[in-house]
C-alpha cells in the first residue's frame, strides 16, 4: 500500500509524505487548567484521525501538568506528549514552540491544531515560519480526503464572511491549522480509557530565553461569552443601544449574558467583548436568543451550534429562521418584556431567584460622534 501511494504521489508530482502520520493536537493551559477548546480539539481530531486509520496525539506542555496527559488520554489521545520544566509554567513563544519544532521533526504528525486563541495564534504562526508549512487560520469546518491524497481541508468564511473557504495545504507537512474555540464539540470524558503517556524533555534552558515573565495580571469581571451556557444577543433590528437594556434584563433573569450581531457592535451600541460570530466569538450555549439579528453568515457561524435558538425578528423571511429551533415574527419591543416577565414569574413561582449577573450587563450610553 504504501508502494502503490508513493507511486501515486510520484505520478501526480506531489513529495512523499509517507513518513508523516497522525492527527495532533496541541493542548493549550493556563495553571494546569486546559483551554475548553483542546477538548473539542480531540473530539474533531478523532474524526480525522479515524477517516486516515492514523493515530491521535496529543502534546502538553508546562510544568506539574501531568494530569493533563491523562486528560488528554480521556477526551481521546492514543498517544500523548509531556513536556514539564520550570521554564514553560508560563507560555513564552521561543522555548514552546522549539518544544513543538522538536516533537514535529520526530513524531512527524501529518496535521497539526491548535485553538485560535492568543496564544494558539502566536505559537502555530511562529511553528509554521520555522518549518515552513501553511497555516489555515480561524477554521470552522475541518475535513480530510481519504487516502491516498490525506489532504486536510480546513475551512473558515471568506468575501466578507459571505461564502465558505476550503484551504489546502499540498505541497507541505504538517497540514497546520487553528480552529475557533466553540466550534466543534468534545468527546464524553472517559476516565477508563487507556493510552500512551511518553515524556520528552525541554528544548531550552531559562538562560537561553531572552524574555522574562515579571508577572501575570488575571482580568477579573470580563465577560466570557464562550462559556456561557445562556446567551440573549441583539442585532441591527434594536434600532439603538438602549433596546438592549430589554436583552439585559431577560439575560438577568434567565441568569444569561448579553451577546450582539458584528452590525450592533459596529454601529458602537455595544462593546466588542459581546460580539458573537466570525469576527467575535464562537459559542455553544445551552440556549441563544437571536433579537433582531438577520441571520447573516459572520453571524450564524458563531452560535448554529447552540443547543436551543430562539429567534425574534419582524420579518419571516429573515434567514435567522433556517437555524432556530423556536421563532416568533412579531415585536421585539413587546415580546422581549412579556418573555422577561414570564421567566421572573416562573422562577419566583419554582422559589429560584435570578442570577446576579451584574458583570455581564452593559452600560448603556449612547457616545455621540465627534
Amino acid at each position: 500500500m504504501a508502494n502503490e501511494q508513493t507511486t501515486e504521489q510520484a505520478e501526480a508530482g506531489m513529495p512523499d509524505w509517507s513518513a508523516y502520520r497522525g492527527v495532533l493536537i496541541v493542548v493549550e493551559q493556563r495553571d494546569g487548567v486546559a483551554k475548553k477548546v483542546s477538548w473539542q480539539l480531540l473530539g474533531e481530531g478523532k474524526k480525522l484521525a479515524a477517516k486516515l486509520d492514523a493515530p491521535l496525539m496529543a502534546l502538553v506542555i508546562g510544568e506539574d501538568v501531568a494530569h493533563l496527559a491523562d486528560e488528554a488520554v480521556h477526551y481521546g489521545a492514543d498517544r500523548v506528549y509531556l513536556c514539564e520544566a520550570p521554564e514553560l509554567r508560563t507560555y513564552r513563544t521561543r522555548p514552546y514552540s522549539r518544544v513543538c519544532l522538536k516533537l514535529i521533526e520526530e513524531a512527524k504528525p501529518e496535521i497539526v491544531l491548535f485553538g485560535a486563541t492568543a496564544t494558539g495564534r502566536d505559537l502555530a504562526g511562529a511553528i509554521a515560519t520555522h518549518l515552513p508549512t501553511g497555516l489555515t487560520a480561524d477554521t470552522t469546518q475541518l475535513d480530510v480526503e481519504p487516502p491516498p491524497s490525506r489532504l486536510l481541508l480546513a475551512s473558515r468564511p471568506a468575501f466578507s464572511e459571505k461564502m465558505m473557504a476550503t484551504i489546502l495545504c499540498k505541497q507541505y507537512r504538517p497540514q497546520m491549522a487553528t480552529a475557533r474555540a466553540g466550534v466543534f464539540q468534545a468527546l464524553p470524558k472517559d476516565t477508563a480509557r487507556q493510552g500512551e503517556i511518553i515524556a520528552i524533555e525541554a528544548a531550552m534552558r531559562e538562560e537561553e530565553i531572552a524574555a522574562q515573565v515579571l508577572d501575570f495580571l488575571h482580568e477579573t469581571g470580563k465577560l466570557n461569552l464562550e462559556d456561557a451556557e445562556i446567551i440573549v444577543a441583539g442585532g441591527r433590528g434594536l434600532g439603538g443601544p438602549e433596546p438592549f437594556g430589554l436583552l439585559a434584563e431577560l439575560a438577568e433573569a434567565l441568569g444569561g449574558v448579553v451577546g450582539a450581531s458584528r452590525a450592533a457592535v459596529d454601529a458602537g451600541w455595544i462593546g466588542h467583548e459581546h460580539q458573537v460570530g466570525q469576527t467575535g466569538a464562537t459559542v455553544r450555549p445551552k440556549l441563544y436568543f437571536a433579537i433582531g439579528i438577520s441571520g447573516a453568515v459572520q453571524h450564524t457561524v458563531g452560535m448554529s451550534n447552540a443547543d436551543v435558538v430562539v429567534a425574534i425578528n419582524k420579518d419571516e423571511k429573515a434567514p435567522i429562521f433556517q437555524f432556530a429551533h423556536y421563532g416568533m415574527v412579531g415585536d421585539l419591543f413587546k415580546l422581549v418584556p412579556a418573555i422577561t416577565q414570564e421567566v421572573k414569574k416562573r422562577r419566583t413561582l419554582f422559589g429560584k431567584p435570578a442570577a446576579d449577573t451584574t458583570a455581564s450587563v452593559p452600560t448603556l450610553e449612547r457616545s455621540e460622534a465627534k
